[in-house]
């Protein structure tokens, strides 16, 4: 399997140091003793864009892995990444 193209390392990098503020932030509001609906609202935000990360990734790795497999190796193949995804939530 190929490595990951460079624009696709850079989105991830860019949405996970994004994702790395975000973090930050809550941190920062459970100090301030802010309101937990703010901080749970927060929260769910970092939730979903580590799932759109997670989304980007795991496209990428579907079209590596399926550019070079034969026509056997692609069931394994969907099968593994079926069970990935079933793991993000």
């Amino acid at each position: 399997m190929q490595a990951r193209s460079p624009d696709v390392k850079n989105e991830l990098t860019v949405r996970l140091r994004r994702i790395e503020g975000q973090v930050r932030g809550v941190l920062r509001m459970v100090e301030e003793d802010r309101e937990w609906p703010e901080i749970l609202q927060q929260m769910n935000a970092v939730r979903a864009a580590l799932h759109q990360a997670s989304l980007v990734a795991a496209r990428d790795y579907a079209g590596r892995c399926l550019e070079d497999a034969s026509p056997e190796q692609r069931e394994a193949i969907l099968d593994n990444l079926i069970a990935a995804l079933g793991k993000l939530d």
